[in-house]
């Protein structure tokens, strides 16, 4: 039983090392195959989201306006990941604007910002502060669960990612990273629904499911994009299916609470 649990919280910490710049006890550039790790990028993302929930929710306790309050608590998620997931957005927009797979690739990995990078960044973080102020004007408890189930959700839709998308060239993440069985992939996915399940649940009900499948069918949409692009996924890619997941299950979580679908 020791044996499992010391086993489970060293998988934590290889997850937490990655995934932000949080102290762990992993130093990011040993943190290994990341295959074994993936049941705990949902869990990470959770702890994420509570992390800028209780920003967030100390925010408007001190007064301040709602849309200030879901600066901050992105701008905390930001901080937390050290825009690791924002990065590959904005690599995978400048790659898109190319029609040269080899040179695509080539900006993705060493190219600076251009033009669609921070366009993407714009709409990404944009549309997430929105949905997340239209939510906390409405219940920011609704507020606080919201980021919990999408920070969680949209981290668990990296497994299945890497699981059934190749690499789009044979170093780099995507493909050092591995690929999870098929097991493990969705072993991951029920782990993110399911966080996302008992968060959100007592305040949209069923919604969560149009929420889970929204935010799936967009990072599918961006992982498809990015196969008919690139041939394949890299580490930026699967960065930039997780902002799409992420602002789809915020902005469908917006969208329900205010009687826009159900």
């Amino acid at each position: 039983m020791n044996d499992i649990v010391a086993g489970l919280a060293r998988d934590l910490a290889t997850a937490l090392a990655f995934l932000t710049r949080l102290p762990s006890g992993e130093a990011p550039d040993r943190v290994g195959p990341l295959v074994r790790v993936v049941w705990a990028f949902p869990v990470v993302g959770a702890a994420l989201g509570v992390g800028a929930a209780a920003v967030l929710g100390m925010a408007l306790w001190f007064g301040l306006p709602a849309l200030a309050a879901a600066m901050l608590a992105v701008g905390a998620m930001v901080l937390a990941t050290g825009a690791l997931h924002e990065d590959g957005l904005a690599d995978m927009a400048d790659g898109l604007g190319l029609t040269d797979r080899a040179r695509a690739l080539e900006v993705m990995r060493e190219g600076p910002v251009g033009a669609w990078g921070v366009l993407a960044l714009i709409f990404s973080v944009g549309l997430r502060v929105a949905a997340l102020a239209d939510l906390a004007t409405l219940d920011p408890l609704l507020a606080g669960a919201a980021l919990v189930a999408a920070c969680a959700a949209s981290r668990a839709l990296l497994a299945p990612a890497m699981a059934l998308v190749p690499p789009a060239r044979a170093d780099g993440l995507g493909a050092t990273a591995g690929a999870p069985g098929s097991t493990a992939a969705w072993r991951t996915v029920g782990i993110g629904a399911g966080l996302a399940a008992l968060f959100l649940i007592g305040h949209i009900g069923l919604g969560v499911v149009v929420v889970l499948a929204l935010a799936a069918a967009v990072a599918a949409l961006v992982l498809r994009q990015a196969e008919r692009c690139f041939g394949g996924q890299t580490g930026d890619v699967l960065g930039a299916a997780q902002q799409a997941a992420e602002t789809a299950a915020l902005l469908a979580t917006a969208a329900i609470a205010a009687g826009g679908i159900a």
